[in-house]
């Protein structure tokens, strides 16, 4: 095992989650609800990437949400950071050593839909990696050769859409297109994500995914929508707009996700 999975072993004291969350920008409070929490900074598990994106936390949060086990990742390493698609490798790979079988994955995103406004929550049905970065370059195992037809698991997606109704969320579904960031996208390319069949884009989580996939475990996602696409309003977007509009959907997604993790 990792020494980082041998750290949290001894740290969790019996405790085994079976799901774990990634929490993105507008979740953060999300991790201040779980009872008898232990919290560790990144920084003091072995191996574990140290994020740099102001509205992130980075630290590893465990304990029980709503009176079920659960693990969360209180932030995330994106590809922009460093250029290493990879960078959440290692961290998937201790959820997985601690017996994690099914991960949850949120994001801010922008629009590409004018009837999916910011502050709206849209579950992730598929993705298109147009970054074309991977986080499995270099794996020299044939297993680097992951089936993504069926990426999101249908019976999570289904949790999660019983979890919006009984809330009586407004739930979107739709495309997610990768773009590696840090620079927001152009107008042209937000025309052609349109073009593609894209229904949001963003920054994130298709890496995350990927592994996954490859560590065999089965995946949900929801975008946070943050704003509309680059030349869908005439304004120019910032990260301070991201940061400011997140809570609003975050709120609402912490709340099917708490709903979905007791009919798990």
């Amino acid at each position: 095992m990792m020494p980082a999975t041998d750290l949290l072993v001894d740290r969790l004291n019996g405790l085994l989650p079976r799901i774990a969350i990634i929490l993105g920008s507008g979740l953060g409070g999300l991790a201040d609800e779980v009872s008898d929490a232990v919290r560790i900074p990144f920084a003091d598990l072995p191996g574990f990437p140290a994020g740099g994106v102001s509205g992130h936390a980075k630290e590893l949060v465990a304990g029980h949400l709503n009176g079920v086990p659960v693990i969360m990742l209180a932030g995330r390493v994106h590809y922009y950071e460093k250029g290493d698609a990879g960078a959440m490798r290692l961290p998937l790979t201790v959820l997985k050593e601690l017996g994690v079988q099914s991960l949850i994955l949120t994001n801010a995103a922008g629009s590409l839909r004018q009837d999916m406004a910011p502050g709206s929550v849209m579950q992730i049905t598929d993705h298109i990696n147009y970054s074309g970065l991977n986080p499995l370059i270099g794996e020299a195992s044939d297993a680097r050769f992951v089936g993504m037809t069926e990426a999101y698991d249908g019976a999570l997606a289904e949790a999660m859409r019983q979890a919006a109704h009984e809330e009586a969320i407004s739930l979107h579904h739709g495309v997610y297109m990768w773009f590696s960031g840090p620079s927001f996208e152009t107008p042209a390319e937000i025309r052609m994500a349109r073009l593609l069949g894209a229904d949001a884009v963003g920054m994130s989580t298709v890496p995350e995914v990927i592994l996954a996939r490859f560590l065999g475990l089965r995946v949900a996602a929801a975008s946070v929508i943050t704003n509309y696409g680059a030349g869908m309003t005439g304004a120019e977007l910032s990260h301070d707009e991201t940061k400011d509009m997140a809570p609003l959907g975050g709120a609402k997604l912490a709340l099917i996700l708490k709903r979905m993790l007791t009919g798990l």
